[in-house]
């Protein structure tokens, strides 16, 4: 019970070299491009998902905000699949790391931004000023509008990092307490065990619901710019 907490969200290496880039493109391999002309049922499970939620998520979406179908697709397989590794015995989750999560939310919410000044410039300088502001008021919501601007990727990063560490530091104190109560009272131990399976199966809830928040966060995002 005295062994850090937090030394399994340590960046692993093996041999000296860091070894998170392998961990992240590992998922990748969970999801193999069909090949055949009939399809077995775990693709087409696969694809009904994909089709599924593309079609829920990009149903707000003009025909420019559909473009980026391919790239929420991705966003969303790869951050549910990665937090589900997470979840494996004495595995390693990359979106525990708050550095990767800022590496995915600025480049997509710059790009959102980026997409609403180039093609809806007037509307996007209207968020900063919300109509019928007093004068005196102006400067003051300019500056707020601004802050809350820039603190859209903050939000996302520290989101699910905040989920996804929290879920792993409470399986990582409840199967400490279980282990320790064994010895104490078998009863004890044996709801706390139950504790830590149901909790467990919340965490596999929590991986999927938080990749599905971040990336239709990044998709109203990217409504209000197109």
């Amino acid at each position: 019970m005295n062994e850090n907490l937090f030394a399994s969200f340590a960046a692993p290496s093996m041999m000296g070299l860091p070894i998170v880039v392998l961990i992240v493109m590992f998922p990748s391999i969970l999801f193999p491009t069909p090949s055949r002309l009939i399809n077995n049922r775990l693709i087409s499970i696969q694809q009904w998902l994909i089709q599924l939620t593309s079609k829920q998520m990009l149903a707000i979406h003009n025909q420019k905000g559909r473009t980026w179908a391919l790239m929420l697709m991705s966003l969303i397989l790869f951050i549910g699949s990665t937090n589900l590794l997470g979840l494996l015995p004495h595995s390693f989750t990359p979106t525990t790391q708050l550095s990767m999560n800022l590496g995915m939310a600025i480049p997509l919410w710059a790009g959102t931004v980026i997409t609403g000044f180039r093609y809806k410039t007037k509307a996007s300088l209207a968020h900063f000023l919300p109509q019928g502001t007093p004068l005196p008021l102006i400067p003051m919501l300019v500056i707020i509008e601004t802050i809350s601007l820039f603190i859209q990727p903050m939000a996302l990063a520290v989101r699910l990092t905040a989920n996804i560490t929290a879920g792993h530091l409470l399986i990582h104190l409840i199967g400490g307490a279980t282990l320790a109560l064994i010895n104490i009272s078998v009863t004890t131990a044996f709801i706390t065990f139950i504790i830590l399976i149901l909790l467990t199966i919340l965490e596999f809830a929590v991986a999927l619901i938080q990749a599905y928040v971040f990336t239709l966060l990044v998709s109203l995002y990217l409504h209000d710019n197109t």
